[in-house]
């Protein structure tokens, strides 16, 4: 049995599909591009596919994570270009790579996440982020099925910088009439998950941060967190380095 990892996107108007409809898009993807799957057993068979945290709805992402078992062996390229060419324009797979090591959902510690704030200048967003940045926690409240639930949100972030719009992959497109603040954060995955909208109430809660418009946000990357720096590495190099270096090789 084969296993291939695939890194994928959701943009433009595709962030807006949940988890659950993107599994339904996949899996019509496979049969689509003819992928001889692994199943399952038992009395309801179903292809082996491991979903590794998944973006929130309604946010964007360049940096999703899945791994497929097959039955028989596939040139991952090949298998990438057919599942890209199978899924609707936004879902892209944009990787693909055998896996050679274990413990890909384990390596997913950190996101790095870009926050778009449309009427919010540079300047006040800086005076907030300094004023959550210097909280030795930030409480925030969140409604789940089970009520309202109160958590420190601050523990969870590593960084939270104000980025020079020209410099992000938005800058081409920053508006110039109104004003615009983009947010570069970096997020530990803890329990329960900190997102990046529990950050955004805790600026409010803490320096009364209110965009006039939702945030526009996009996943720019998950993976191993270096503690010391803050950045985030790439989940598939190891897989990819194992690929360069044959097993038994010097």
């Amino acid at each position: 049995m084969q296993r291939i990892r695939l890194r994928y996107t959701k943009r433009g108007r595709l962030r807006f599909t949940s988890h659950r409809d993107f599994q339904r898009a996949f899996e019509r993807a496979l049969r689509r591009a003819e992928v001889p799957m692994a199943y399952s057993a038992g009395f309801t068979p179903h292809p082996k596919v491991s979903y590794a945290g998944a973006a929130p709805t309604g946010v964007g992402s360049e940096a999703e994570y899945l791994e497929i078992a097959l039955a028989q062996e596939r040139d991952p390229e090949k298998l990438r270009l057919l599942l890209d060419e199978s899924l609707p324009a936004g879902l892209d797979i944009t990787e693909a790579v055998e896996a050679r090591t274990s413990g890909l959902a384990e390596r997913l510690e950190a996101s790095v996440w870009q926050l778009r704030l449309d009427g919010v200048t540079p300047d006040e967003a800086r005076r907030a982020v300094a004023v959550f940045l210097a909280a030795d926690s930030v409480e925030v409240q969140r409604d789940t099925k089970n009520g309202v639930r109160v958590f420190d949100c601050r523990a969870a972030v590593t960084r939270l910088d104000v980025m020079d719009a020209d410099a992000t992959e938005e800058g081409a497109d920053r508006p110039r009439d109104h004003a615009c603040a983009i947010l570069r954060l970096v997020v530990r995955h803890l329990t329960p998950v900190v997102r990046p909208d529990d950050v955004l109430s805790g600026l409010h809660a803490t320096a009364d941060l209110a965009p006039p418009v939702p945030a526009a946000v996009t996943r720019l990357a998950q993976g191993p967190l270096d503690e010391e720096s803050g950045s985030v590495a790439d989940p598939l190099a190891p897989d990819r380095d194992a690929v360069a270096v044959p097993a038994g090789s010097v």
